[in-house]
């Protein structure tokens, strides 16, 4: 029984009417490809690197063979293509397009076992990789079972070698989850930058080897302390895919991903991001990686009270999507957000019907709760104060992935002291208010219950007027956050191409059979 008298009928109804958003708009998905997929699946075959200008090599790949052929039938279908022509390696092929050495040819297309057949050599490696990863992870998870809320906090120094002293050290003060904030810009970079870096501003690269390195500092700190601590990243932006890539063989444990945070927030072009999102998940899924969405977001810029059902509605849609890539509710981590005025009347009972609202109707995601930020202030013992109200009810509704709010979020990068505060009052909240959300209900009709009955109820009418105009309309009319984008627009828009009837992708099908259906 919903503790929030909701109808199961009218939450039935809006995820049957989200289904339809997203079956509509996969319909566009699977006839289109993007610079960024193509890239992903020539690091996804094992290749790497840059050149003497520092130019990645998967890009110099796809530019060359996308400039002298036909972009639509993949690169998957041009490499194979020319291994069997020339009766070479994959590596010889792009030693020689690296050195522009490759003389051009007409590519005659080759059936799909055929691509396959050259190409599977490579990529299984690249699978067998992401799968032994994911025993890893398995096997460190055996360490401890939390029966709380995971602590999730953020390094954001621009320096990965920094940012491993701060993550050891808030690991080592109870953190549970470090995510590694990226360089502002990265996500409308179209290309990944290549090994470690030291300087980036308002947060550090994300690329292969800064990964690396994090994943290793954490492992350590893990068995130190008989706790697996689990890393995040961000598979947004423009290179949505390779990212996703790259977390999946260095073992990132959750991912910032979401299907319209870039449109509406970065400008990326929608078509781009519906198609880069899905391959995205599909690596995900396959490599065990929870997915973090971005609907906190929206009430950064919209108000929280009057706009919450925008959250819930693009979290019906965020799902549909994600069981469309084959990922299983329990690597959901959908984003809800303690946003509302902190100066309004009853606000606190808002908040917890929305919390509690998101848990009852998706009960097997790991829900990700986020912090008050719009109204914080440099008043740090009022923002204290916000956050011990945000862990309660974090805590009492049985939220899964707990980002910490920071007594100076609105002054600067948290110090490591800020952190440990963050984390001690986190833990005391999560032991004192162990059950407290167990023995508890609401008052029938009363502000709680009617809270959530409201928000579902215009939720769903949202999503059925989403269905009636179509999702790529609907996002030029501004539904969400009140920011409007047109399909046409936006960033990375010439980086999108319809496949041909002989176009391969021969690793998204293989990691797709391996996975199980999931409704």
């Amino acid at each position: 029984m919903s503790k929030l008298g909701l109808s199961q009928d009218k939450i039935n109804q809006a995820r049957q009417e989200a289904k339809i958003v997203a079956d509509h708009t996969q319909a566009f998905i699977d006839k289109h490809t993007t610079d960024s997929v193509e890239r992903t699946i020539v690091r996804l075959l094992g290749v790497d690197g840059i050149n003497e200008f520092d130019i990645p090599i998967p890009n110099l790949v796809v530019d060359f063979l996308k400039h002298h052929h036909d972009p639509s039938i993949g690169i998957a279908q041009m490499l194979a293509y020319y291994i069997k022509k020339h009766n070479t390696t994959l590596d010889d092929i792009v030693a020689k397009i690296t050195k522009e050495t490759l003389p051009p040819q007409t590519i005659e297309p080759l059936s799909k076992e055929e691509v396959k057949k050259q190409l599977f050599p490579y990529y299984e490696k690249q699978m067998k990789a992401i799968v032994a990863q994911r025993a890893t992870r398995d096997k460190f998870k055996q360490m401890h079972k939390l029966d709380r809320p995971m602590l999730y906090v953020i390094v954001a120094t621009g320096n990965i070698y920094e940012d491993v002293t701060q993550a050891k050290a808030a690991a080592k003060q109870g953190a549970d989850v470090i995510a590694v904030i990226r360089t502002t810009g990265q996500s409308l970079l179209d290309y990944v930058p290549y090994g470690p870096t030291t300087e980036g501003f308002g947060g550090t690269y994300a690329t292969q080897e800064n990964f690396r390195i994090m994943r290793k500092a954490l492992d350590e700190v893990s068995i130190q302390e008989q706790r697996y601590i689990h890393l995040v990243n961000y598979a947004s932006g423009l290179c949505m895919p390779e990212i996703a890539a790259m977390g999946a063989i260095e073992r990132l444990d959750m991912m910032l991903n979401d299907s319209l945070y870039g449109i509406l927030f970065r400008d990326i072009n929608m078509e781009r991001t519906f198609i880069d999102q899905y391959f995205s998940r599909v690596i995900s899924a396959y490599a065990s990686i929870t997915i973090n969405t971005g609907e906190d977001n929206y009430l950064t810029t919209s108000d929280a009270l009057q706009e919450a059902h925008t959250v819930l509605a693009s979290q019906f849609i965020n799902e549909q999507f994600a069981l469309r890539a084959k990922m299983p509710p329990h690597l959901m981590g959908l984003g809800h957000a303690f946003e509302i005025d902190p100066t309004i009347e009853d606000g606190f009972l808002y908040e917890y019907a929305q919390a509690l609202m998101a848990r009852e109707i998706f009960p097997e995601a790991p829900l990700k709760y986020m912090p008050p930020t719009k109204h914080m202030t440099g008043d740090i013992f009022k923002g204290y104060a916000q956050n011990t109200l945000f862990n309660i009810i974090t805590s009492t509704t049985n939220q899964s992935i707990h980002l910490l709010g920071m007594l100076t979020e609105a002054v600067h990068t948290p110090f490591m002291s800020d952190r440990y505060l963050a984390i001690e009052n986190a833990k005391m909240i999560n032991q004192t208010m162990k059950h407290f959300g167990d023995e508890i209900t609401f008052k029938k009709d009363g502000k709680i219950q009617s809270r959530a009955q409201n928000v579902l109820h215009d939720a769903h009418k949202l999503i059925k007027d989403i269905n009636k105009d179509g999702l790529f309309d609907s996002l030029s009319k501004g539904v969400f956050a009140g920011i409007k984008r047109t399909k046409d627009g936006g960033k990375g828009r010439l980086g999108v191409y319809q496949k041909d009837p002989s176009y391969a992708n021969p690793i998204i099908d293989d990691m797709l059979d391996s996975l199980k259906e999931v409704n």
